[in-house]
């Protein structure tokens, strides 16, 4: 759902922009209060993470693919404030480094990943959870509210190419949100089998009790340290060993703008020219290996920024006496 240079006109992508900036700010301000010091490491281990699994598009249909968004995932673990901050991140370096998003779209992508699927999809997953308490309440709002969060997404940036006069919102509509009908379902399943294993394994993340098994488990540094290192290294093996076989068919936004007949409207050369263009390192003759190295450079980049990101805000905030994770109000 990266929109591309071209898909959005001055006026769509300076409003955007400017409320991009706007809830970024506010999210900032929301993880400088709220965000604990030692939860600051995972906002870097978010970030690794949702870059990763975004390099692994998975075959929907008709020649579609898919990909994770990851912003549900990322607030019900740390808050609606780190969902952004980290999707912000995250996007800023994949439009920098790898031209995935144009430059004048950055404010719509954000937007529409960061703000509409996070705190929109965040809502959902609060309203289930209430619901349905427990463990399997937060399963439950995953999935549900991943897909939510995709589909919404979708239907906003039909509206930016509408405000744009790209397409008319009448056939924009339809065409966006009825591929991220199915796009969403691999969303809401990724994000429920990663609340189900931190559950079991690191349930106090979720603000849950440790029960059976886990009650076992080290609470202090020790197992958070080690949770960390094997987050970390499931985020590398992700984008080295298995992005590079990904599905090479386009996703719903390329399908759409393919089917549609606007494909034209993208910019044949990026704004702002990237070191990594199109996730495939230069000067790697072999495909795969040139995707995994670019896969582990923007791993690594998106962990160390957004890990330091979060040193930053939280270096003066005051004690937080709640977490911002699944549990809070």
């Amino acid at each position: 759902m990266h929109i591309p240079d071209g898909f959005v006109d001055a006026k769509t992508a300076v409003t955007m922009g400017v409320l991009s900036a706007a809830g970024l700010g506010i999210a900032l301000r929301q993880v400088n209060r709220t965000l604990p010091a030692s939860k600051v490491p995972l906002l870097g281990l978010a970030a690794a993470f949702v870059f990763a699994a975004q390099m692994l598009n998975f075959p929907v249909a008709g020649g579609t693919s898919g990909h994770m968004v990851g912003a549900v995932l990322i607030a019900a673990l740390l808050g609606p404030g780190a969902a952004v901050v980290v999707m912000s991140v995250i996007l800023i370096a994949q439009c920098l480094l790898f031209a995935d998003g144009g430059v004048t779209a950055l404010g719509a992508n954000v937007f529409n990943m960061g703000l509409v699927a996070g705190v929109g999809g965040w809502m959902i997953y609060r309203l289930v959870t209430r619901v349905f308490p427990g463990l399997f309440g937060m399963i439950l709002a995953g999935a549900f509210a991943g897909w939510f969060g995709t589909v919404l997404a979708s239907i906003v940036c039909a509206g930016e190419l509408a405000a744009s006069n790209i397409v008319p919102w009448s056939t924009a509509l339809p065409a966006m949100a009825g591929v991220h009908l199915l796009i969403g379902i691999g969303e809401g399943a990724i994000t429920a089998m990663v609340i189900a294993a931190i559950g079991k394994t690191r349930p106090d993340l979720l603000g849950l009790r440790p029960t059976g098994e886990a009650m076992a488990m080290p609470s202090g540094q020790v197992g958070f340290g080690t949770m960390l290192a094997l987050g970390l290294i499931i985020s590398l093996g992700l984008a080295i060993f298995v992005a590079p076989f990904a599905c090479p068919w386009p996703d719903g936004l390329e399908k759409v703008a393919g089917t549609l007949g606007f494909e034209h409207f993208a910019a044949e050369e990026p704004v702002v020219s990237s070191p990594i263009p199109d996730y495939a390192m230069p000067g790697v003759s072999v495909e795969g290996v040139a995707t995994a190295l670019a896969g582990l450079v923007g791993t690594v980049f998106v962990f160390a920024m957004a890990w330091v990101l979060a040193k930053v805000l939280t270096v003066r905030s005051a004690p937080a006496t709640a977490t911002s994770g699944g549990t809070q109000a």
